[in-house]
């Protein structure tokens, strides 16, 4: 599905993964945008991922957990490799991502950070991620976001 352009989007399109779109009227007094997009699909929340941006021995790096669980930090350091992790300064997050929190796409971000995709993701045929705003997700095989995210996979959900 082409347009609605986002990074993200973009970035599907010129790589031809199968991808569909789904938005949604985003309600800025939500407390979670991952349980938000949920309900509002109609989809299980296990099946909608949240990405998260940490710092790993001082680097940025991404971890997509689903929006039931939180990001294990000790476990995303692990699986790069690192020694500590700390969520980063969402500032920080936007600036390196070019999203807006609440809207960060795992995928087509201005600076490729380091991502971790939480093991779980591959108990699904699909999952959903945020498509680069708030209000859109993307929905797409976990192994087209390993492969275009040069994920690793591991569990860093808690």
């Amino acid at each position: 599905m082409a347009g609605r352009g986002t990074p993200a989007t973009a970035l599907l399109d010129k790589q031809r993964v199968a991808y569909e779109l789904h938005a949604y009227e985003h309600d800025p007094r939500h407390e979670s945008y991952g349980l938000e997009a949920a309900e509002a699909l109609g989809i299980t929340p296990e099946r909608v991922f949240k990405t998260l941006v940490a710092e790993v021995d001082g680097k940025l790096a991404v971890g997509v957990v689903p929006v039931t669980g939180q990001l294990d930090l000790k476990a995303l350091a692990a699986a790069l490799k690192g020694k500590k992790a700390k969520m980063a300064d969402v500032a920080a997050a936007e600036r390196a991502t070019g999203y807006v929190a609440g809207g960060i796409s795992p995928l087509g971000q201005k600076k490729r950070l380091p991502l971790v995709l939480d093991a779980s993701a591959q108990d699904h045929e699909t999952i959903y991620c945020s498509a680069g705003r708030r209000g859109l997700e993307v929905e797409l095989a976990p192994a087209d976001l390993v492969r275009l995210a040069q994920a690793v996979v591991a569990p860093i959900s808690g």
